[in-house]
């Protein structure tokens, strides 16, 4: 349990490194360096079937936790492997460009946050895109990455940041991964599950005037989104800003017939900063509740020292 809440506040410093000064330069960080080291990887060692895809997943995964073991700081883990400054950044920075009809720079930077083609999109399609991340990417660049740090420290922190990493450079749908990419995007889908209904949860109390909406949302339009994590992030979302999220997308050649989140009308732009404002009050929140989880733990350890002594 002490270590459990000693984690916490760790955690909790490192979201905060991360509110003050975001990522590092792509040039010195180590998430880029592990991408473009499993890049080469994969490069070897594919193979159009699951086997050879398991071997690359496994080999990722236990390159981040041993960063982890031979960097244990948890607090830097932590600071290095999230990412919601950028996130927020970014989603809102496109909102401010599709909102004055600026759509292509919004279609050019949309593609930092989405895989999905935005050559078509009209800036309700690229409001769409832009929230959907929002959700999807808070799970996935803090509530997952949190999590794991406070499980297991800087080597679980490490460990998922190199499952997610892989899950999106081989872990989506295509001829060439197929197969190779299975293994990734099953274990990035189970690392996902619990922190996805943690940031659902999380919508679901941020937004109390919503909740009937949010919990229909989760309830009938979710399970039928493919990802199982996705889904429950961006129907929680559609229904927290009372919009119409999902619907046909196109990735590439690929066409997919996504089904609809939400009761709402269809998103505008300014609907993006809404989203964006809600999941940085989100994260707020998760950064004084690991405080005050930490502060438990002192606290308890103190008047077990006392005890003691």
């Amino acid at each position: 349990m002490g270590t459990l809440t000693r984690r916490a506040g760790a955690v909790a410093a490192g979201l905060l490194v991360d509110r003050l000064f975001g990522e590092p330069p792509t040039k010195i960080h180590p998430v880029a360096a592990f991408g473009n080291a499993m890049t080469a990887l994969e490069q070897r060692l594919w193979s159009d079937d699951r086997v050879h895809g398991a071997a690359y997943a496994t080999i990722g995964i236990s390159c981040g936790v041993a960063v982890g073991k031979l960097l244990p700081s948890t607090t830097l883990a932590t600071a290095l492997v999230v990412a919601g400054r950028q996130l927020r950044s970014i989603a809102s920075e496109v909102g401010e460009l599709a909102e004055l009809e600026d759509l292509r720079p919004a279609r050019h930077e949309i593609r930092s946050l989405v895989g999905r083609d935005p050559s078509e999109l009209d800036s309700s399609g690229i409001a769409a895109a832009a929230i959907e991340s929002v959700a999807e990417n808070t799970v996935d660049s803090t509530f997952s990455a949190a999590f794991w740090a406070v499980v297991a420290g800087a080597p679980g922190a490490y460990g998922f940041r190199a499952i997610n990493t892989m899950d999106a450079m081989v872990g989506h749908r295509s001829d060439r991964f197929e197969n190779f990419g299975w293994a990734a995007a099953k274990v990035d889908d189970a690392a996902n599950w619990l922190p996805a209904r943690l940031f659902a949860s999380a919508v679901l109390l941020r937004s109390t005037g919503n909740q009937q909406s949010i919990r229909r949302a989760l309830r009938d339009d979710a399970p039928k989104h493919p990802s199982p994590n996705a889904g429950i992030a961006e129907a929680a979302m559609a229904g927290a800003i009372n919009r119409q999220l999902g619907g046909p997308l196109q990735y590439g050649d690929r066409f997919e017939n996504r089904p609809t989140l939400g009761d709402g009308p269809r998103p505008q732009p300014g609907d993006v900063q809404r989203s964006v404002d809600l999941v940085d009050e989100i994260e707020k929140g998760l950064v004084g509740l690991l405080v005050l989880v930490w502060l438990f733990g002192e606290q308890r350890s103190y008047r077990l020292r006392r005890r003691l002594f």
